[in-house]
């Protein structure tokens, strides 16, 4: 019998070669997956700070206008026709200083005639009292009647008053006499003469006005919350106020509350205070535009950071905080106003995180970060104010000068021009 090789069949190899393919195939493309995977995101490059705590006093804005200590208006006592005014317009006075002389001869010629008729009531006073004395002899001797004693003891006595009305007469145009001399009431600053030389002026004439503005007070109205707030503890006056003028940066002046008003208005929920600053240099003018801060409340540890840490997303403020593992998280914020540079964070943070400062735009919520670290700065004038136990800088002194608000014309643009509160 003879075997035959059974013939090549492509139904039997055709399976295994196609497993064979794809095997491969799924081999070839676990190796082009390994090839192709995108290396981990490299570390974002930050400038990251400690957060800041401060003890700081709890305070309030307000704003008002400056008024003198005392404003006068100067009316002559007399009238007359103005001589001289002695003053040159805007100068500063002194209590006394001769500023109006109205022409005094008028009332010249009346002290002289009021002169004379004292002296004549003096010898008609001499004369009553010696015919009285003369009667007073007569009398027991019955020489006299008792009838014309009396009269001459009552023309004695007439006499006197006469003589006392005629020196009150006499002394009450000496008055007049002085006051052909206007002088200024107070030291301070007198305004431009409202009458010139030559014009006839009655009492009821105003010459200028002189304010007295060796101290000065600033007038503004708390709402009643902040009231209440402050006067927790005690009473209002004595508090410290810290104030800044239209062209200021920051609060450099101080002073203190040194009145509050008795009673709150309803129609608006607010209460008048007074805080009253030493002017003993003349810089402040009645009338000025001011703003205030209202010191109060025992110190108390503030979370502080810097602006430029605080992103918006939505309306809401946050921040990103440097987590152990290199990455940042997201952190929502409250925050409060403004000191030197820096914000006050009400909630959300605490002292001695660190947060992003540079670089905010960059990154997000989970990025890796290669942190670089820098300090915050937290040494200005309203910090060292707030934190002082007095409220005062050494010397009872503003702790730096005056530092003026920059002005387009210096180069910066207006929104460095205020201090805002978030």
């Amino acid at each position: 019998m003879i075997h035959r090789t059974p013939p090549f069949s492509a139904t039997r190899i055709l399976p295994a070669a196609l497993v064979l393919a794809l095997g491969l195939a799924l081999a070839g493309c676990e190796d082009s997956v390994a090839v192709t995977r995108p290396a981990a995101p490299a570390a974002v490059p930050v400038t990251v700070a400690e957060v800041l705590s401060r003890p700081l006093r709890d305070w309030d804005e307000f704003t008002g206008r400056l008024e003198a200590a005392g404003n006068v208006d100067l009316r002559p006592r007399v009238g007359g026709y103005v001589e001289r005014v002695a003053f040159a317009d805007g100068a500063r006075v002194k209590q006394g200083e001769l500023l109006f002389e109205i022409d005094p001869r008028p009332l010249r010629a009346e002290v002289a005639r009021l002169t004379a008729e004292r002296d004549r009531a003096r010898a008609e006073l001499a004369l009553a009292r010696s015919n009285q004395a003369r009667a007073q002899r007569l009398l027991p001797q019955s020489a006299i009647s008792r009838e014309e004693a009396d009269r001459l003891a009552t023309l004695a006595i007439t006499a006197q008053a006469a003589l006392e009305a005629s020196e009150a007469a006499l002394a009450r145009a000496q008055l007049d006499l002085e006051f052909t001399a206007v002088r200024a009431p107070v030291d301070g600053r007198v305004s431009r003469a409202l009458i010139t030389a030559g014009n006839l002026v009655s009492p009821d004439s105003v010459l200028t006005t002189v304010v007295a503005d060796a101290r000065i007070h600033v007038y503004f109205d708390a709402d009643e919350h902040s009231y209440l707030r402050h006067t927790a503890a005690g009473r209002a006056e004595g508090l410290r106020v810290l104030m800044g003028l239209a062209d200021e940066d920051g609060f450099p002046h101080q002073g203190s509350v040194d009145f509050v008003d008795n009673r709150v208005d309803p129609g608006t929920g607010t209460i008048r205070v007074r805080a009253s600053f030493d002017n003993a240099d003349g810089r402040f003018t009645p009338g000025l535009y001011a703003r205030v801060r209202l010191l109060g409340g025992e110190l108390r540890d503030t979370v502080l950071i810097e602006d430029r840490a605080v992103g918006t997303d939505l309306g809401r403020r946050f921040v990103l905080v440097l987590q152990p593992d290199g990455t940042v998280g997201y952190r929502g914020v409250t925050l409060g106003a403004q000191v030197d540079g820096l914000r006050v964070v009400k909630s959300g943070l605490a002292a001695g995180e660190t947060i992003v400062v540079n670089g905010l735009q960059r990154v997000r919520a989970g990025s890796r970060v290669e942190a670089a670290r820098v300090s915050m700065q937290a040494d200005g004038p309203l910090l060292r104010q707030f934190a002082a136990e007095d409220g005062q800088a050494p010397g009872g002194q503003p702790s730096h000068p005056p530092a003026r608000r920059p002005t387009p014309a210096d180069g910066h643009g207006p929104t460095a021009l205020a201090a805002t509160q978030g």
